[in-house]
């Protein structure tokens, strides 16, 4: 029996040589998001590819599937990064369901690793508690990011061995 892959978040044992990974992030929620973005490059310098890397920044979380889209492409890995916080209206429902379904489709249409870091908050302070900040208890961009290399590496591992 083979063992390819593992349920690991230590982004250091993971061979990464010669991935190319590519970060999108949303622009809404200022603070959010520089909290979120820097957690994902905290994980990508952690294994030498933050400077190889490509960063996009896009308007909010709605237009992250077709940017992501884009860059899965050229990629073997894109990491989504958004925020969307719930209103008085069903536009969060909608957004929600947007970026979800994209990634996802985008995510199986390619067969490459699509991380979705998109916070579906009800308020503002559960997304600040996940956004990798100082008074964060969680860090969500990093963990994104972690999840996106090791399945890149999976992937890349299974198409070695098929």
């Amino acid at each position: 029996m083979s063992s390819i892959g593992t349920a690991t978040t230590d982004v250091t044992q993971l061979d990464v040589s010669g991935l190319k990974i590519a970060v999108v992030a949303a622009s809404w929620h200022e603070q959010v998001m520089d909290g979120l973005l820097g957690g994902a490059k905290r994980a990508l310098e952690q294994v030498g590819l933050l400077d190889t890397s490509t960063v996009v920044r896009v308007a909010g979380a709605f237009e992250l599937p077709v940017v992501s889209q884009s860059l899965a492409q050229t990629h073997d890995g894109v990491v989504a990064l958004g925020v969307v916080i719930r209103g008085g209206t069903p536009h969060f429902d909608y957004v929600c369901s947007a970026a979800c379904d994209g990634l996802g489709r985008i995510a199986l249409d390619t067969g490459k690793s699509i991380g979705f870091g998109v916070l579906t908050c009800d308020d503002e302070q559960q997304a600040l508690d996940r956004a990798g900040l100082a008074e964060s208890q969680e860090d969500k961009g990093y963990d994104v990011a972690a999840a996106t290399l090791q399945t890149a590496v999976t992937l890349r591992e299974l198409s070695q061995h098929g």
